[in-house]
């Protein structure tokens, strides 16, 4: 029996040294006078360097190391960090050797020990083949300049991706079970091919897109790090939130919240996609789409999700972040400013707030004016407009010297129109004799305010970090815009008109 246990025991080592071999992979390419080369993978929407060869001679190159490399799509760069091709590295294939020419790299590229290997060589050769065929196409449809050339172009493209996808749906087929055929499977599209018709006797379109967005995913396995490692996948999750899934903040987080269960907590594919939201959605490109970072701030980093992601100090800060973005959300009403204007400077100035050196200073003399001081405020939700424009901004920044004129301008027009509009500027330093002047000098003749006695914070309450910073609030002093530029203030303003008409 021990003899027994003893040789299970030494399998299983085996076995694990077996696994833990290292990797070996050897590249020959011919006329390539390169003297150092690099092994370098794919990993979501980054690059990385996994190896480097110091002495390549005459086109020989090898890297070698103890660990296996992760499973993925890995390519070799060139001493001035050129692609040279890509090639399939998984744990049948840590070893292998592969064969070009750099006089004609894919027609020549083979792979010795590893049949998936060509079969991936073999299926890029079609690809490649496939786009020339296109562009010799468009080209001879250019040179004729033919009138329909759109039309032709667009047939033209409609035939070679058909051909393209089904030659996706053999590769797949032909090599289920391995690496190739789910990345192939990646970028293939999941188009419906028995479409319904519509009432007006067209093709449903409403059928086509629940279709493909229900089998956009399918064979895709979310707990699969090596899914990350190919120049496919980061393409298809922007393509999904950006192109199929409904461009609502709310429509997002419930796909973030589907796309994540399907992973595992701590594993690379978890850790990558946490991170891509989050940083995607804190600057949105379309505005209101920092709804979903306060999402992700309140569904994930508050309830510890984004361990091992981010260390605890920046946890911190993008937990900080969120709780700054979650009442400037569209929809909630402004929060209060509490402000003084030019003509109360002096009193203000009186009791010492423009000469005070510290917060503790200033504390003391708010507290010592209190009553005097809240008489003088001039508060935004005292403001009483259809439309309040509310502009952060600053005398010495040189983009607000571009843009508050034009504001003003536009201010102008649509008081002569009978718009009952009016203008909320916030001063955001405090130079006041600079700021005075400015306002005078230009006939800035809105509503004008500066923070006199130090008690809003503006960066933390507005999210002001640069100027100019435009809000556009209703008559409730709900937030109907944000992070906007002057050019789209009469745009909005002309929406909020015809909702105000709508509601009567």
């Amino acid at each position: 029996m021990k003899k027994i246990i003893l040789s299970f025991v030494l399998f299983l080592s085996l076995m694990s040294t077996q696994a833990q071999s290292g990797y070996e992979i050897k590249i020959n390419l011919k006329n390539c006078k390169d003297t150092i080369a690099y092994l370098a993978f794919y990993q979501f929407d980054k690059l990385y360097v996994a190896d480097t060869c110091k002495k390549v001679v005459n086109g020989n190159i090898v890297f070698k190391g103890k660990k296996n490399l992760d499973k993925g799509v890995y390519f070799l760069l060139s001493q001035e960090k050129g692609n040279y091709f890509d090639f399939i590295v998984d744990e049948q294939s840590q070893k292998q050797q592969i064969i070009s020419d750099k006089s004609n790299l894919l027609e020549n590229l083979k792979a010795v020990n590893s049949n998936q290997n060509n079969s991936f060589f073999n299926y890029i050769r079609y690809v490649s083949a496939k786009n020339k065929e296109y562009d010799s196409f468009k080209k001879s449809i250019k040179e004729q300049k033919k009138s329909d050339s759109t039309a032709l172009l667009t047939k033209e493209f409609k035939v070679l991706n058909e051909g393209i996808q089904e030659n996706d749906s053999k590769f797949i087929a032909e090599n289920k079970g391995n690496y190739l055929s789910e990345m192939i499977n990646l970028k293939s599209e999941k188009v419906a091919k028995d479409v319904p018709k519509a009432s007006n006797g067209r093709p449903d379109s409403i059928f086509s897109y629940h279709y493909y967005k229900k089998h956009f995913w399918d064979g895709v396995n979310f707990q699969d790090d090596a899914m990350l490692r190919n120049p496919f996948f980061a393409n298809k999750i922007k393509q999904y939130f950006n192109s199929v899934v409904v461009q609502h903040p709310d429509s997002i987080c419930v796909e973030i919240d589907r796309m994540m269960n399907k992973t595992k907590q701590e594993t690379k594919m978890n850790m990558l996609l946490l991170a891509y939201f989050t940083s995607t959605y804190e600057i949105p490109k379309i505005m209101g789409m920092d709804k979903v970072f306060v999402y992700m701030v309140d569904n994930y980093f508050k309830k510890g999700k984004a361990k091992g992601v981010y260390d605890d100090s920046v946890i911190k800060l993008i937990i900080n972040r969120g709780n700054t973005l979650a009442p400037l959300q569209l929809g909630k009403t402004a929060p209060d400013l509490f402000m003084i204007d030019i003509p109360t400077h002096d009193k203000i100035a009186k009791m010492g707030f423009d000469t005070a050196k510290t917060s503790e200073e200033i504390t003391k003399i708010y507290y010592d004016n209190k009553a005097e001081i809240e008489k003088s405020y001039v508060t935004l939700s005292g403001i009483k407009a259809d439309y309040l424009v509310l502009l952060f901004w600053d005398v010495d920044c040189g983009h607000c010297q571009k843009e508050v004129p034009k504001i003003l301008e536009l201010y102008h027009d649509l008081l002569k129109e009978n718009k009952d509009v009016k203008v909320f500027g916030v001063y955001t330093q405090n130079e006041f004799d600079k700021y005075k002047k400015y306002i005078i000098d230009n006939k800035i003749d809105w509503i004008n305010v500066y923070d006199g006695v130090h008690i809003n914070n503006l960066k933390d309450k507005y999210d002001v970090v640069t100027t100019p910073v435009i809000y556009i609030l209703d008559k409730n002093k709900v937030i109907k815009a944000k992070g906007i530029g002057s050019e789209s203030i009469k745009s909005i303003i002309g929406q909020m008109e015809k909702e105000y008409l709508k509601k009567g």
